[in-house]
């Protein structure tokens, strides 16, 4: 499927607030120290915790828009995957240690 713009957009600002860089290609979509970062549409979120099945550290499902991120809490409720928004603010923060 091709990628969004808004979820490029999205990507790309979290990527600079992480001082990190933006991998469109297979594997996560942000990797820092700080945090790993899958940045996912409405239409994608339902995937985002198998892809980040396996990473030490925080992890975050970030939400292109509204939507997505409603339905990213939805999913993480029970989990140590924590949500941001579009702009890379934290609304639930994830358990995982560093």
């Amino acid at each position: 499927m091709p990628e969004s713009r808004s979820h490029k957009t999205a990507a790309n600002r979290i990527a600079k607030k992480l001082n990190a860089e933006y991998n469109s290609g297979e594997g996560v979509d942000i990797k820092s120290p700080k945090a790993t970062v899958e940045v996912e549409t409405p239409e994608t979120v339902p995937g985002a915790p198998s892809q980040l099945r396996g990473y030490r550290g925080p992890v975050y499902i970030a939400g292109t828009n509204q939507e997505a991120i409603n339905k990213a809490l939805e999913i993480t409720s029970k989990t140590t995957i924590g949500v941001m928004d579009n702009k890379g603010n934290i609304l639930k923060p994830s358990t995982r240690k560093r």
